[in-house]
């Protein structure tokens, strides 16, 4: 009786199919992997672009904008880029001045607080006023066509804190009274901000992106009842206008509201680091999930690096995971923490078939 021959392992996939195949849960031979912010202050090849121009021209422009879009690609082997650009894109586009380069974050300004306020933004025509990312998808696709790209937009409700502040913030305090003193008033802003922000996530899908990722960074300020009421309504409004590609989800600061997560719609959920993953899978039902190392791990000993990414692979379990950061890499992250970050994930072997 003669032995049967030994089997080879599965061929490797190409980075496409591994996201694909992650996006419907389906075997991989490892995670796909990127990360949030991965075109960034960080890498000193980036602050050699922004040594020359202010963040505003880097925004306005799709040839500076691809080229730090592929910078982290020559750098280390990713998955999936992440096309450069900014939140605050989209209230600029609804009629507000935006700008960046002050010393002290962002700054918007008039701001929106009352119904005339309101009344008098726009609905932009998001393939006019927002052309530069397309554009900037368009060229990334000539450049490197084997690596799929991801769009974004920010949230309504993190827009929202932006619009009414008038800057970053903390407690939010003004963007919470309106929500409190004005709940119509707040809702019918959160509706306008989330109409432009889906037809802006469509815009990019229609350019090539291959998948959009909805930030909601501050939705995790709120109560429970407050995100059902006003976040989660905006969120599902804005993703309702979105077909044709997946669609992630990104909250910090989620653990409260999980359970809630599922009504968006979305395809995907993008988790911070203070989620639990494998508890969220639970919750989460058959849906991708991606993250979620913390940023600050980054800073660790190689080995406690290496640790920390094995223990998420292994929680989030063999399906339906797309590994990243729970939140964007920080300035003075070292390229060497980054690196040890890719490699322990490309040294997982799975079972695609």
């Amino acid at each position: 009786m003669t032995s049967a021959p030994p089997t080879s392992p599965p061929p490797a996939l190409t980075s496409r199919e591994r996201v694909q195949r992650a996006f419907a849960c389906e075997p991989v031979d490892r995670p796909p992997v990127w990360f949030m912010r991965q075109a960034g202050r960080y890498l000193p090849e980036y602050r050699e672009v922004r040594a020359k121009v202010s963040f505003e021209a880097l925004c306005r422009n799709p040839e500076l904008a691809c080229e730090v879009t592929l910078q982290p690609l020559r750098r280390f082997p990713l998955d999936i880029a992440i096309v450069f650009s900014d939140i605050l894109t989209v209230p600029e586009a609804m009629g507000l001045e935006v700008v960046f380069d002050t010393g002290h974050g962002p700054e918007l300004s008039p701001v929106v607080r009352t119904h005339d306020d309101v009344r008098r933004l726009r609905h932009p025509d998001v393939a006019e006023t927002l052309a530069v990312v397309p554009e900037t998808l368009r060229l990334f696709r000539e450049a490197r066509p084997e690596i799929p790209i991801f769009g974004f937009a920010g949230a309504p409700f993190t827009l929202f804190c932006y619009m009414v502040e008038g800057r970053g913030g903390k407690d939010w305090r003004n963007a919470k009274q309106l929500l409190w003193n004005e709940p119509a008033l707040a809702s019918a802003l959160l509706d306008r901000i989330a109409d432009t922000v889906g037809d802006y996530l469509q815009l990019q899908i229609d350019s090539g992106a291959e998948a959009v990722q909805l930030f909601d960074t501050w939705a995790g300020v709120l109560s429970i009842d407050d995100f059902r009421r006003f976040a989660l309504p905006a969120a599902q409004r804005a993703l309702s206008r979105v077909k044709g590609a997946p669609r992630l989800y990104f909250m910090r600061d989620a653990s409260a509201v999980l359970h809630e997560l599922p009504a968006l719609g979305a395809d995907a959920f993008a988790l911070d680091w203070c989620v639990d993953v494998a508890h969220a899978r639970k919750v989460l039902g058959d849906r991708p999930v991606q993250g979620n190392l913390d940023p600050l791990a980054l800073f660790a000993p190689e080995a406690v690096i290496r640790e920390k990414v094995r223990a998420i692979i292994d929680a989030a379990g063999p399906r339906g995971h797309i590994f990243n950061l729970g939140h964007g890499v920080v300035p003075e992250t070292p390229i060497a923490g980054v690196e040890a970050m890719i490699d322990e994930v490309r040294r997982v072997r799975g079972g695609a078939a």
